[in-house]
């Protein structure tokens, strides 16, 4: 490159001050409300405590690290930014590392670590991702191979990963089958470990209208809802168990699903996902006035936990003419056979989830449902009834969310309206998009990561949420089809191999509106 393109190039001073300036404006009315005012529990009451140390050091480096995305843009200037962010995630990682000692040590509490814990720690990540962007921006512009090339390479990445990602799951399930058993597992590892795979189970229950179907649902709640109430009521009035009950809970979200997916058949796009947002709210805002039925916002207690299959009771003197768990196996009580119990019963209904899924997709429904996602009007002229295939991909969502409703249920043993808040929808279906469309594996990884992550950093109190919409900044910039967005074709013509290394002529055949990678 000529240094008068190098020249023509760098932006100019006016220009750089008026783009900093814009970032300190920005970062002060994002910081403000959020970190600089604190209420605290003092002697006289609730006092407002400020921190504009913590304001004006986020502001700056905020400042900093997009003067090194503007030094970026010009050729040449990436050494300065190596290192500049080599210093940055230097300093960060020795903070991280004087502050975790003094923790351990007991010389400061973590209630007044945690600002400066976090502030650290955004200073290392900082620094670490400039600095990485500097050196692969270098090496992209020196290197001499062609487009094709670096397709082959992405290509042949992308089969390591797959394989990897086939190790991981392998890995990831004999994980979860023997978690409840290593030296590490206590009662809190259980109920965060429960919680996660509950998530699991949604975005892969949401998988199939969103990244099957391609119909964006913003009610998925109402049909959890639907199914958590539906056993409560049916355990509370009826005496029903929850064996019983589980069934009833589905069939009953998978007709709220036909309900909703009736009427919305002929809207698509942004009018379609604002009626299934509606369709949430309503469920709600009955859940709330319907007070004779649903108890209204005091919401629903004492609902019966599950027994054990019909042999033996979790309580620790039995009910219901059922010896006690440990009893009946000769065991010596302990209040964790219960929550191990309840773990492995979401870990096999996440698993018979998981398994319906993979096989439906191969079938002529499942193919169906992604020929509707990449394109109605085509899928209609292939002779493919839309109202049928967007009813049952309604239908059968909704059941599965009605399933993990009704374990959520028994497992809380209270649940209220405010359980169900729009919020959910929202964190299930980022659930799916993170994880990629479509992709089992990803979106078990998105749910361990939005979910398992905050309950992590719940010490951190006010950054919880903070760190929350940070990650998906984060995700939607780098991977914006989500962790793994891969997918094998449905269908191959004559049994011809997916394309790999060594391999481009090696077309596949996928079905109808099959995304290629």
């Amino acid at each position: 490159m000529s240094t008068a393109t190098v020249e023509a190039a760098r932006p100019g001073v006016e220009s750089v001050l008026k783009e900093l300036c814009l970032t300190a404006l920005a970062g002060l009315a994002l910081t403000v409300p959020l970190v600089t005012y604190q209420t605290i529990d003092d002697v006289g009451g609730l006092q407002l405590a400020s921190r504009w140390g913590s304001t004006v050091f986020i502001v700056v480096m905020l400042v900093l690290g997009r003067f090194g995305i503007i030094l970026l843009r010009t050729p040449g200037r990436e050494t300065w930014v190596t290192i500049g962010g080599g210093i940055a995630a230097l300093i960060g990682l020795l903070d991280l590392f004087r502050d975790g000692m003094a923790h351990l040590l007991g010389i400061i509490s973590w209630p007044a670590i945690t600002p400066t814990y976090t502030l650290s720690f955004l200073t290392g990540v900082g620094g670490a991702i400039l600095a990485i962007r500097a050196v692969v921006q270098v090496s992209q512009r020196n290197s001499s191979m062609t487009k094709a090339d670096r397709d082959a390479r992405t290509e042949a990445i992308g089969e390591q990963v797959r394989k990897l990602v086939k190790v991981f799951a392998a890995l990831a399930v004999v994980f979860a089958l023997t978690l409840p058993f290593l030296p590490f597992s206590n009662r809190y590892v259980i109920d965060v470990a429960t919680l996660i795979v509950t998530y699991v189970m949604l975005g892969w229950g949401l998988n199939i209208i969103v990244g099957y179907a391609g119909l964006l649902d913003l009610g998925f709640v109402a049909f959890y809802a639907v199914g958590a109430y539906s056993y409560a009521l049916a355990a509370q009035h009826l005496g029903i168990s929850f064996w019983l009950a589980l069934p009833f809970a589905g069939l009953l979200a998978a007709s709220f699903g036909l309900i909703l997916g009736f009427p919305v058949l002929r809207l698509r796009g942004d009018y379609f996902a604002i009626v299934t947002l509606g369709f949430g709210e309503i469920v709600r805002i009955v859940l709330i006035n319907w007070y004779d039925v649903t108890n209204g916002p005091d919401g629903i207690s004492g609902i019966p936990r599950p027994d054990f299959f019909g042999l033996a009771s979790m309580t620790r003197n039995g009910s219901d003419g059922l010896p006690p768990f440990h009893e009946y196996f000769g065991l010596e009580y302990s209040s964790e056979h219960r929550i191990i119990f309840l773990y492995y019963l979401i870990v096999v209904m996440a698993a018979l989830v998981a398994l319906f899924t993979v096989r439906i997709r191969k079938l002529p429904i499942g193919r169906a449902w992604e020929a509707l996602r990449e394109d109605d009007i085509a899928c209609a002229s292939l002779g493919i009834n839309r109202t049928t295939i967007k009813l049952a991909a309604f239908g059968i969502s909704a059941a599965w969310g009605g399933f993990a409703g009704a374990f959520f249920a028994t497992r809380q043993g209270f649940i209220s309206p405010e359980s169900f808040t729009f919020i959910e929808s929202a964190i299930i279906l980022a659930i799916v998009v993170m994880g990629g469309m479509g992709s089992l594996v990803g979106i078990a990884i998105a749910a361990l990561l939005l979910i398992g992550l905050p309950e992590v950093f719940r010490d951190l109190a006010e950054y919880r949420m903070v760190a929350f919409g940070a990650g998906l900044v984060m995700i939607m910039i780098w991977r914006p089809r989500g962790l793994l967005s891969h997918r094998e074709p449905s269908v191959l013509l004559a049994n011809r191999p997916p394309p790999g290394p060594g391999r481009p002529s090696a077309r596949p055949v996928a079905a109808a509106g099959e995304a290629a990678e």
